[in-house]
């Protein structure tokens, strides 16, 4: 349990030292990646591809909106 404990902790800091704008979605990600990625023997991997996919996520969606105000500005 103590290992679980030092991961998360080791995780949110990383998550902490990373700037707002890269972050955005990982820290979401991060846990529930983690989570399953504990289930399967490998949190940490599961952690990181978590973080990974969470930003992938939210800049899809930030690039989503930005062409959905680009074309409502052309109107």
């Amino acid at each position: 349990m103590t290992r679980i404990l030092i991961r998360a902790a080791l995780i949110l800091v990383a998550v902490a030292l990373a700037s707002t704008a890269e972050a955005k979605g990982c820290l979401k990600g991060a846990v529930v990646g983690g989570i399953a990625g504990h289930m399967a023997g490998h949190g940490v991997m599961g952690a990181a591809a978590g973080c990974a996919v969470g930003r992938h996520q939210a800049n899809k969606r930030d690039n989503a909106v930005q062409q959905g105000d680009q074309g409502s500005r052309a109107h």
